[in-house]
């Protein structure tokens, strides 16, 4: 028997911000979020202006954990670990999320998802942010993710998720280890690859996802670090890592039938695009050369070489027209 979601207990929910220096775009979250969540943790990023106090002072009750690396990803894992509700939503503190749709997310969950993943293209959903050339990435690298791990997700690139705690394990972030010597000393997973890990491990680990319709504002203030080049390769190299640190092989030993071969076009087509988009980005947006994008272009498809090289090498060579598989008749 099928209990009425209306009838459910609502669940303890932690509401996890991090944040960066956003004191001037707190108050315009903070103010759409239901007074009803059981705690919001705010995960400040070594902030050089008044972002805790500003927090502290618009939800007196709110928890302030400092991350102990660097990067967003980091942040949520600290996030996560200190989170003590029955379900963690992901908030950005630079209101491009509303908190105030929290609630639907939560019903979904209440229906017998494990995971709520928002998405801007369902119906009620969209962005005042997304440019045409982040969008057309969106949706080819959400066709290769799609492929790769036998998904249908509409919107990967979106960062608005809701989920029980309970799925924390299967996360496996980790919020604990010191920073790696080096430059920035960020370990796998710290950076803005991290919400691309997170849907890989629910995917593998065969939790049930439920996609919420979302709308994304525009940032309030400040300057937003998204780069469609950078941010598009990051993607890239995170759904090929992720496949092969799962198997524990080297780049080189994972064999093609790890996509299966129908998809093979489809997810070629799609890396292939990303990479033409960097001249179209490079002649559109940065007002340079033709020529000048010619050569960004060729080293985007260099680097979209080495990456999917390294998982089916030799398998898949890309001419003009259809990509060909190894030994397919030409």
């Amino acid at each position: 028997m099928t209990v009425p979601v209306c009838l459910v207990p609502w669940p303890r929910v932690s509401v996890v911000i991090p944040a960066l220096n956003e004191a001037r775009n707190l108050p315009h979250v903070f103010v759409q979020i239901p007074p009803t969540v059981y705690e919001v943790i705010l995960v400040d990023g070594h902030s050089v202006d008044d972002t805790v106090a500003v927090a502290r002072q618009l939800w007196p009750g709110v928890r302030v954990v400092a991350q102990n690396r660097s990067g967003k990803g980091n942040a949520l894992a600290c996030g996560f670990a200190a989170a003590t509700g029955d379900i963690i939503a992901m908030i950005d503190a630079d209101g491009s999320a509303d908190p105030g749709e929290i609630p639907q997310f939560v019903r979904a969950l209440l229906t017998g998802a494990d995971f709520a993943k928002g998405t801007r293209t369902g119906e009620g959903g969209g962005s005042e942010d997304i440019t045409r050339l982040r969008q057309a990435g969106n949706r080819l690298l959400s066709l290769l993710f799609n492929a790769c791990y036998q998904t249908r997700y509409t919107d990967l690139c979106y960062g608005y998720n809701v989920f029980w705690r309970r799925c924390l394990p299967a996360l496996s972030l980790d919020s604990t280890s010191p920073p790696r010597a080096g430059e920035d000393g960020r370990l796998w997973g710290d950076g803005f690859e991290i919400e691309t890990l997170i849907h890989i491990r629910v995917a593998k680990s065969g939790l049930k996802v439920t996609e919420v319709s979302s709308f994304e504002h525009s940032r309030i203030h400040g300057v937003s670090n998204l780069s469609a080049f950078s941010d598009g390769m990051r993607v890239l190299r995170t759904i090929f890592a992720e496949r092969r640190r799962a198997r524990g092989h080297v780049v080189a030993s994972v064999p093609v039938t790890e996509i299966p071969a129908a998809d093979l076009p489809a997810a070629v087509s799609a890396m292939g695009a990303v990479a033409a988009s960097v001249a179209h980005s490079a002649v559109t947006h940065s007002a340079v050369t033709h020529s000048a994008a010619a050569d960004v272009a060729s080293a985007a498809v260099s680097q979209v070489r080495d990456i999917a090289g390294a998982v089916i090498p030799h398998q898949v060579r890309v001419e003009q027209g259809e990509p060909v598989l190894a030994g397919q008749a030409e």
